[in-house]
């Protein structure tokens, strides 16, 4: 089934004389390597067609990836548009997405909201950067991949899977990502500019090993409040980070950082897990994601506490019944 739609995505492509890519709000790595990388393919395979890579939100963590197109309002009349990585419309950085005579879905959340003419969504997928490298090794033959287009792929498939860590990946994945490294990916400076920190990611750090709460089930949690983050000079992305320093301690199964938004007037919330689930906790809390990557919204510290509140229950049910989760 897939592979059919696979030749009707390329075919689609082949159509249009004009394309336009987007991504999601608050763009991470998965986000802004698969569309990179996808507009890099179709430029350097389609050079005659108009490609633009649109995005009205950024990433300073990943500003090393240089910057994307303003696009004209009238190129969408008759453009076919492709986002990838964005589960709902309402997550969709561009806002004119609407005006294009076509859409293409290319997405690797749990399906909420099927709203491509063309959907290619495949939830068991660890990135939407796996898809697209299983696009260029399927089309190989009909498609120009560059070692810029490869490493930009390649960084989405070791950010959104943390380096390879996270539910999702399978030896599928790790031959896809191999696949691309064929193309003479530069890992090196890759990941010199994703994993090398300024000396103040430090200090945060050890604010935040200060600061975490734990649950009686062993719930990790810590919140970032608007004074921490002009503190340490945080964007909300990078306080939202926060998330991944709470992983380590042994027992705790699920780590949940909260972000106060004040141009906004609520608190994100970045939950993760490990071996037990917790989307159905972010639906709960104006949001969603992955079994165990998920991200919400709440409007108050009292429904912040609600949700630890909940987290913990779930937590506490999980270890009660289960065995073996260290």
């Amino acid at each position: 089934m897939n592979e059919q739609i696979k030749l009707q995505i390329l075919e689609k492509i082949e159509t249009y004389s004009t394309i336009i890519v987007s991504r999601h709000i608050r763009p991470d790595g998965d986000a802004v390597g698969s569309t990179k990388g996808f507009t890099q393919i179709l430029r350097d395979t389609y050079p005659e067609k108009k490609i633009y890579l649109t995005d009205e939100d950024h990433s300073e963590y990943l500003s090393f990836c240089g910057g994307e197109d303003t696009v004209p309002e009238e190129a969408y009349e008759g453009a076919l548009l492709v986002v990838i990585d964005t589960g709902t419309r309402a997550r969709i950085s561009n806002q004119n997405y609407a005006k294009a005579k076509e859409i293409i879905k290319i997405d690797h959340h749990i399906e909420a909201d099927p709203y491509g003419d063309i959907n290619w969504v495949e939830d068991f997928r660890s990135s939407a950067c796996e898809m697209i490298a299983d696009f260029c090794v399927t089309f190989k033959d009909r498609l120009k991949i560059s070692p810029t287009a490869a490493t930009f792929i390649y960084m989405g498939m070791v950010t959104d899977s943390g380096r390879f860590r996270f539910e999702g990946v399978t030896g599928e994945t790790m031959r896809l990502a191999g696949a691309m490294l064929d193309y003479c990916v530069d890992y090196e400076t890759l990941f010199a500019h994703l994993y090398t920190e300024d000396i103040t990611k430090f200090r945060l750090k050890s604010y935040v090993y200060d600061h975490i709460q734990l649950t009686k089930n062993g719930v990790a949690w810590i919140y970032i409040d608007r004074n921490v983050q002009e503190q340490f000079g945080l964007t909300l992305e990078a306080a939202s980070d926060v998330v991944s320093d709470l992983s380590k301690i042994r027992g705790s199964l699920i780590w949940i950082a909260f972000i106060e938004n004040v141009e906004k007037g609520n608190i994100r919330v970045r939950l993760r897990s490990r071996f037990l689930g917790i989307n159905d906790i972010a639906k709960n809390y104006h949001g969603g994601g992955h079994n165990m990557a998920a991200g919400a919204t709440v409007f108050s510290v009292e429904e912040m506490k609600r949700c630890v509140e909940d987290a913990d229950i779930l937590l506490g049910e999980y270890k009660s019944t289960h065995e073996g989760w260290l």
